[in-house]
Parts: structure tokens; C-alpha cells; sequence
């Protein structure tokens, strides 16, 4: 009798475990649009568990239209949201595509991601990747001068998270894309450590990229420029 309450009393403690975790793969920051919308519906259709940051103001719409997405209201200039974020489930690795507007500014880019970064490694989760873009760092030769004088003060954010990536100890892969356009996957994409390659990608060939760079170790501590084969 006594084994019978105890075997019930563990299946209960078990089922409530359950109840209050989210068990997820990948968490990622910058989920909601673009080349992160993009990242979170290939990591789903390739089978991994998926919770994404997100805002309470932001537009969940095409979000919620990929099934099996997890969610937790937070925001990413807020370290306490990004603890808590992590602290939300057990991750094996996480994503940003965070960047700013001219509307709001680029702060995102460079606070936001060093949040993301910062939150990972407090919460041992060791694999990260970051996407900036062509133009960061050593690959400023590569941009057109007209390109580098508009996106200047954009720049300067993502070189700031680049450098605390590098620098943090996690197993990072920085993908910088080219010049991107809104066009269907294609498979033409290719990761390239050419600093001075410069050339045009879909935002879904990016996102096929990421997906795949995951848990690819021929990419970890690497920083690549992201293009499509003409």
C-alpha cells in the first residue's frame, strides 16, 4: 500500500514538473519577422521544439500561424526579460536576428543581442549564433561606401555584439547576409569566410543557413558572409 501512494505521489510531482516547464530546443530573439520568422518556421519544419521572445506589443500574426511555437512576453533591452526567457525551458542552443529601425533606433542591435548573449552563458546553454550583416567588421571592405555611410550607426551596434560573441566563451557562429531580398528558398545559398565576397540572398535561403549551422561543428567559432550562387 505504502509503494502504491509513493509511486502515485512521484507521477504526480512528475506530471507537475511537466505542467510548469517548457521543454524547448532553440530559443530565439528577433522571432517575429524577417530572416527570425523565417529561421523559426525551418527550425519547425525540421522537427526541433521552438520558443521565441517577444514583446507584448509585438504582431504575432504570421508567428502564430506556424504550429507548435512557443512564446514568452519579454523584451530583450531588459536583462531580467531575458533571464527569465531562458530560465523558461531547457535549451540546447539559441538565435538572434535581433536589429533595430530607424523608427526606434539600433540600440537592439547591440544591447539587445549582448542581453541574448550574456543570458545564454548564465544559463549554460552553449550554443549560439548571430546574425548581423555584411559590412560588420572585417568585412566593411566589402560594402559598397554608399551602403557603410546609410548604415553607419547600424553597424557600429552589431560590431559591439559581434566582439562580445567572440569574446564569450559560447560555441557562436556569426552569419553576416548580403544584400537581402524576399524571394522562396532556393538552396543556392553558401557560407563563405571571404571578407571581401559580396552579393545578394533570400532572406529564406538565411534562414536555411542558420538552421543548418546549428549543430554543425565544421561552423562553430567561425564568422561567414552569407550569399546565393548566381
Amino acid at each position: 500500500m505504502q509503494n502504491k501512494v509513493l509511486t502515485q505521489i512521484s507521477a504526480l510531482l512528475v506530471f507537475f514538473s511537466l505542467s510548469f516547464t517548457i521543454f524547448a530546443d532553440v530559443l530565439v530573439f528577433g522571432g517575429t519577422r524577417g530572416i527570425g520568422l523565417e529561421t523559426v518556421r525551418q527550425l519547425k519544419e525540421s522537427g526541433e521544439a521552438v520558443t521565441v521572445l517577444v514583446r507584448e506589443t509585438s504582431d504575432l500574426t504570421a508567428l502564430n500561424a506556424i504550429d507548435g511555437v512557443t512564446t514568452t512576453v519579454g523584451d530583450a533591452m531588459d536583462m531580467e526579460s531575458v533571464t527569465r526567457a531562458y530560465a523558461a525551458g531547457e535549451f540546447e542552443s539559441a538565435i538572434s536576428t535581433l536589429g533595430g529601425s530607424w523608427d526606434h533606433g539600433f540600440t537592439v542591435d547591440s544591447v539587445g543581442n549582448i542581453h541574448a548573449i550574456d543570458g545564454a552563458k548564465a544559463a549554460g546553454v552553449n550554443r549560439f549564433i548571430l546574425v548581423t550583416s555584411i559590412g560588420a567588421g572585417d568585412s566593411r571592405a566589402a560594402a559598397p561606401a554608399k551602403m557603410l555611410q546609410a548604415l553607419a550607426p547600424v553597424l557600429v551596434e552589431k560590431e559591439k555584439a559581434e566582439r562580445h560573441l567572440v569574446d564569450s566563451g559560447l560555441t557562436w557562429t556569426i552569419i553576416r547576409p548580403g544584400f537581402l531580398k524576399d524571394k522562396p528558398k532556393n538552396n543556392q545559398g553558401f557560407l563563405t569566410q571571404e571578407t571581401s565576397a559580396v552579393g545578394l540572398i533570400g532572406r529564406e535561403e538565411v534562414a536555411r543557413l542558420v538552421v543548418e549551422s546549428v549543430s554543425s561543428e565544421a561552423t562553430f567559432g567561425r564568422i561567414y558572409s552569407a550569399f546565393e550562387r548566381k
